[in-house]
């Protein structure tokens, strides 16, 4: 595997699963996979679990890690070509990609959607640019489509907990004060694509995703009905699609509630908004997987590095 920039990446999401629990068992299993081996991480945007997971995960390996934020730390970047750089952005990716990759033999990079221009997003031009130029794997942190990562420790995280063969799995707007990208409800979406499950999405009308992503998947406006009798729920806001980043409903009816998840498991990426996206009485119980999910984080990240590991060797 060259770069794992998407779930279609992914050759076995069940081989990948297994493999990563056993991981998660024996975390130094592959110590030396790494030895001798950088990786490098550019930030873009903030991160904590995508930060230290990933950090740790290739400590487990035996990497070295560098990390660098580019919003503070480095020069702001020119993407397109044939521009002239007489105006903010001082270095081009040309430049960059090949430079970091004299320094590093993975690259991780995370950058999240503007928002502003869907065609611009939709091209994922940050990290399809360091794709390009860069002459070692780009590993994708979360980019403006996908958070394949997060999906990753999503499904490893189901199989842990999930008490039938083909569990129902609700993906379920919530409310949020600000616009947010798609990436990790595209992810979801797609990682429940590859599992044997009963998966419903639901959200307030308008709020439908890319129809090329979601496909022929279920779609319910009716929260309660989608939510009964789920085994996981999984919670997410995210921004209108058709009418492109912008927040066309803030009804607080859509939150998460004890009553409304009755028996289910709740997931969420994090950070969640208390008493917003979900109340307190959810995130505190005993039926909440989030920290669990946090976990795993590291153990996603790990399997992906010591699949590109074993192919650079």
């Amino acid at each position: 595997m060259k770069h794992f920039v998407s779930l279609n990446d992914i050759d076995s999401l069940q081989e990948w699963v297994e493999g990563a629990l056993l991981l998660k068992k024996n975390p130094s299993a592959y110590k030396n996979l790494g030895e001798e081996k950088t990786i490098g991480l550019l930030f873009f945007n903030n991160s904590l679990r995508t930060r230290l997971s990933t950090q740790k995960a290739a400590m487990n390996l035996g990497m070295k890690v560098m990390i660098m934020n580019f919003g503070k730390d480095g020069w702001a970047l020119e993407f397109e070509d044939g521009t002239i750089m007489d105006q903010g952005n001082a270095e081009h990716v040309k430049e960059a990609a090949r430079v970091v990759s004299q320094y590093c033999d993975i690259l991780g990079i995370r950058a999240f959607a503007s928002l502003k221009n869907k065609e611009e997003d939709e091209a994922e031009v940050v990290i399809s640019s360091f794709k390009k130029y860069a002459s070692i794997p780009v590993l994708n942190m979360e980019s403006s489509l996908s958070h394949p990562l997060q999906a990753l420790a999503d499904a490893i995280t189901i199989q842990e907990h999930q008490e039938s063969p083909q569990p129902k799995i609700v993906l379920s707007w919530a409310p949020h004060p600000k616009a947010l990208p798609h990436a990790v409800a595209n992810s979801f979406v797609e990682v429940m694509q590859l599992q044997d499950a009963n998966f419903t999405i639901t959200h307030p009308k308008g709020y439908e995703l890319d129809p090329k992503i979601t496909k022929d998947i279920k779609i319910e406006y009716d929260q309660e009905k989608a939510l009964k009798d789920a085994d996981f729920v999984y919670v997410k806001n995210w921004s209108n699609y058709t009418n492109y980043g912008k927040v066309i409903n803030h009804d607080k009816n859509w939150m998460i509630t004890q009553k409304k998840l009755g028996n289910a498991k709740f997931m969420h990426c994090l950070p969640v908004r208390r008493n917003v996206v979900v109340e307190d009485a959810v995130l505190d119980g005993n039926q909440s997987l989030v920290i669990e999910q946090a976990n795993n984080r590291t153990f996603a990240a790990q399997i992906v590095l010591k699949k590109i590991l074993e192919a650079i060797k």
